[in-house]
């Protein structure tokens, strides 16, 4: 075993891990975050994907260790209380949902574009989804969704 710091959701994190656990792993068993999925195990899907100091990256592909010292934001650190981020509003409110396997990897995704370019064409949203697979909505409704997101950002003045 061997020690790991991190911060998870703006919390700090001390904790043993096996030096082959991967950080969707940790996530979803010893922290409890199952919101964090695992779909394909070979990074193809991105419903595992979480923020690396805001950076989008797929949690299956990383061992828990390459996280040592680094911040990671999953979709439960989206959130604030009880309030939902506009990402999350705007899912709602577009339908950019249906069976839901998909969207935290989908919302991560688009937080980690939004970080990037605050507004973002239809094209650079496409681009960045590109590893996040849906077999319900077809796209259409995500991508509104993450553009309403980006305008509700843009109003407000808050960072994404």
């Amino acid at each position: 075993m061997t020690s790991l710091r991190i911060q998870v959701n703006g919390q700090s994190v001390d904790t043993d891990v096996a030096p082959t656990t991967l950080l969707v792993d940790l996530l979803r068993g010893p922290l409890g975050l199952t919101g964090t999925h695992q779909g394909c195990d070979t990074a193809q899907c991105g419903a595992c994907t979480v923020l690396l100091d805001g950076q989008a990256v797929k949690s299956c592909s990383l061992l828990a260790l390459q996280a040592q010292g680094r911040a990671v934001t999953t979709v439960e650190g989206l959130a604030r209380g009880d309030t939902l981020h506009p990402l999350q509003e705007a899912f709602i409110a577009c339908h950019g949902l249906q069976c839901g396997f998909c969207t935290p990897g989908m919302m991560m995704s688009a937080c980690g574009l939004l970080r990037q370019v605050p507004q973002p064409s239809d094209t650079q949203i496409a681009d960045a989804l590109e590893g996040n697979l849906c077999r319900c909505t077809g796209y259409v409704n995500i991508v509104a969704a993450v553009q309403q997101a980006a305008q509700t950002l843009a109003a407000t003045g808050e960072k994404a």
